[in-house]
């Protein structure tokens, strides 16, 4: 399994910042890739999310479940077709982190654990003479970019303006 762990900092309360982790409607906002999202459910645990995305020649849908939520702490989800992955987003308060001028901050981590190699080559409609293997080889390294993406760019939309923000890269695969 493939493990990717990031944080950075936003300069609210956790309750501020969870309703933006929560509301994957507006994920497409903060990745180029996500083209739409499809919600099935009331938001909370057990909620589905048809996630479409497109890259290339390629596209595909994601089906997420939210399999946990402590908020304003936690929520935790689960890929239901075609590839093998789970994550999560938490949020810590981190008050100390808070520069001059603003009352507070909290620590959003976002996490993706995943297997590449469990991806059913029968979900995405390959052009001819390109291999599942190959596309795998040009997705990888994208996806740590992607996340940097839609972290800063939910901070942006958390704190109503973009900045630089630091990411911290925990883990990578």
């Amino acid at each position: 399994m493939d493990r990717i762990l990031l944080s950075t900092v936003a300069y609210r309360p956790p309750e501020e910042v969870f309703p933006y982790v929560r509301s994957f409607t507006d994920y497409p906002r903060y990745t180029e890739h996500l083209t739409d999202v499809r919600k099935h459910g009331n938001g909370g645990v057990g909620t589905v999310y048809d996630l479409r995305l497109s890259w290339w020649k390629l596209s595909y849908t994601a089906r997420s479940k939210v399999t946990g939520i402590e908020a304003p702490e936690s929520l935790e989800w689960h890929l239901q077709n075609h590839l093998d992955a789970r994550g999560e987003w938490r949020v810590e308060a981190e008050p100390s982190a808070a520069p001059p001028g603003e009352e507070t901050a909290s620590r959003i981590y976002f996490e993706a654990v995943y297997d590449p190699h469990s991806a059913d080559p029968s979900a995405i409609s390959l052009p001819r003479f390109v291999s599942l293997d190959w596309v795998i080889g040009k997705v990888k390294p994208r996806l740590l970019d992607e996340a940097k993406d839609v972290v800063r760019r939910l901070v942006a939309d958390i704190e109503g303006e973009p900045r630089e923000v630091e990411l911290t890269i925990h883990e990578l695969p």
